[in-house]
């Protein structure tokens, strides 16, 4: 399964107006690839009981260190702690201080799934590769992403999700490997309709500006 007010600075003095001719504009940047943010959930900060738990895996060849926690695990890789269970064909991990899980996890797919503290939602990830800090509880999908809560849904070649925050963000990127079924340059997603939306709740569209009153 699956993780973390500034003063104002003063005003500065108003610099006096120069009467140099004003220089052209510099010519408009390319386009930055496609980007999402948006908040996965209420966005308030949760004690994650998963890292109270112990460590749990299995594997079909393994290279672990009981001294420092550290191991290599290859051949239908399954890790638990908690609610959290990540599958792989390939994961490199360690037992951070916090008794949290670092993980480095490869497939085709890599699946990591985790239950939302204090509720009955779990979110579910899918990539070719994974990245994940329990530390941080933050998790980061590489090439033909799906990150999931319930039935909403977002896809792209790169999502992070900070599960402290509940807060993700998706990037429309190329694959670093050839994927057949990528979701390319494009970020692309579902959000289903609330279940607990009001009727007649919605606020009234804006005039259009330039419009003449009726």
């Amino acid at each position: 399964a699956v993780g973390p007010a500034a003063a104002q600075m003063p005003a500065k003095a108003l610099a006096p107006v120069s009467s140099a001719p004003a220089k052209a504009a510099a010519p408009a940047k390319a386009a930055a690839p496609a980007k999402a943010n948006a908040p996965a959930g209420a966005g308030a900060l949760r004690n994650n009981p998963d890292r109270d738990q112990p460590i749990n895996y299995s594997a079909d060849t393994g290279d672990v260190n009981y001294q420092t926690k550290v191991g290599a695990l290859t051949g239908n890789v399954i890790i638990t702690q908690g609610s959290l269970t990540i599958r792989a064909d390939r994961i490199s991990f360690k037992q951070n201080a916090d008794n949290t899980l670092a993980v480095s996890a490869f497939g085709n797919p890599v699946t990591f799934r985790q239950k939302r503290p204090g509720t009955d939602e779990w979110f579910e990830g899918y990539a070719l590769r994974a990245e994940y800090d329990g530390a941080k509880e933050f998790l980061e999908l590489f090439d033909n992403a799906l990150l999931r809560r319930g039935q909403d849904e977002i896809r792209s070649n790169y999502i992070s999700y900070n599960a402290a925050t509940e807060l993700f963000k998706a990037e429309g990127r190329a694959a670093t490997q050839p994927v057949p079924d990528s979701p390319g340059t494009r970020v692309r997603g579902v959000f289903q309709p609330r279940s607990d939306a009001q009727p007649g709740a919605a606020t009234k569209d804006a005039p259009v500006k330039g419009a003449v009153p009726p």
